[in-house]
């Protein structure tokens, strides 16, 4: 009878180290020099990951970087660089519930919860004044949006727009399509309590190849990265909590999509035409038809979900074209 028993233990020993997520992954020794290289400052009792390099000589610009759902400022890396090389400061940060910040639970997730952030992140680092450009994806799309509506209707004094590109982001719900783990995550409660911790690697690895381009994945070192920032403080078990962005998108639509119309602010989009989340030519036609006065970039066929990461070249000279227009 023990050794019955014995034997059902160690069997459901590596589904509960499943379950568990035991042990964690550890940083690669890339992802733990832009560790490093980070600070944190407090935001309404949590701690806040961001990145402040100081970069060209003689120039007093600004850019901030927003980054997407499920990953992190990390994301920037590719392009980070050459930024620095542009603008005398390049400023990232982890927002709440990704990469290195904090991840509370339970917490009701919010874009303007994620904007106020921004804000405070602006004002913390001594740029209230200062106009800035910002470069968003996916999610920080959305966060951008809601930062341009305050600006906008002066409804805060925290950040003053010089320029705001946008990339590959979910900005028009009916044209957009999350990914099918991504919908049972939002809207089944009690399955997604489950999926949150059943979700592994090989799942998550699975789901991020979807959104890149077929001569464009990430590499398996990349595909780690990614996954280690998403667990590190056990990221995954908030996913279902964080996802609630979409519906928020919906509800608000009039808010976010009207000030995108209506904006004096220069806006660009980089847009990669594979993405299947905001797919080509959908997409990109309600663009140009509801926000005529944007400039648009439209990258190599092949690139999709994350331009930044497939095509950071391409990213980065459509970037300063734009800069250069104005």
């Amino acid at each position: 009878m023990r050794e019955w028993w014995l034997h059902v233990g160690l069997l459901c020993l590596p589904l509960v180290a499943v379950y568990l997520h035991i042990p964690p992954p550890q940083l690669s020794p890339a992802l733990n020099k832009w560790h490093s290289a980070g600070a944190h400052f407090h935001f309404r009792g949590h701690n806040i990951f961001y990145r402040d390099s100081h970069g060209a000589l003689g120039s007093s610009d600004v850019v901030v970087l927003l980054h997407g759902f499920p990953t992190s400022s990390y994301d920037w890396i590719k392009i980070w660089e050459p930024l620095t090389q542009r603008f005398h400061r390049v400023i990232a940060l982890d927002f709440l519930g990704f990469g290195f910040s904090d991840k509370p639970r339970p917490h009701r997730y919010s874009i303007f919860e994620q904007a106020s952030l921004v804000e405070a992140l602006v004002s913390h680092l001594g740029l209230n004044h200062q106009k800035v450009n910002l470069i968003s994806h996916d999610y920080g799309d959305t966060v951008a949006l809601e930062l341009l509506y305050r600006s906008d209707q002066n409804r805060s004094g925290h950040l003053h727009f010089n320029s705001l590109c946008l990339s590959n982001g979910g900005l028009f719900p009916e044209t957009h399509h999350p990914r099918p783990l991504q919908i049972l995550l939002k809207d089944y409660s009690l399955l997604s309590t489950i999926l949150t911790r059943l979700t592994n690697y090989i799942v998550f690895q699975r789901g991020v190849a979807e959104v890149f381009g077929p001569f464009t994945q990430p590499t398996d070192t990349e595909f780690w990265d990614m996954w280690t920032g998403l667990r590190y403080n056990d990221g995954n078990l908030v996913l279902d909590s964080l996802l609630q962005y979409i519906t928020q998108r919906l509800k608000h639509r009039d808010r976010w999509v009207g000030t995108l119309s209506s904006t004096s602010v220069p806006l660009h989009m980089i847009y990669g035409p594979l993405d299947p989340v905001n797919p080509h030519p959908e997409f990109i036609r309600l663009y140009q038809k509801l926000v005529p006065r944007s400039t648009i970039s439209v990258l190599d066929e092949h690139i999709s979900h994350y331009p930044q990461l497939e095509d950071p070249q391409g990213f980065l000279n459509a970037y300063f074209n734009f800069i250069h227009s104005f």
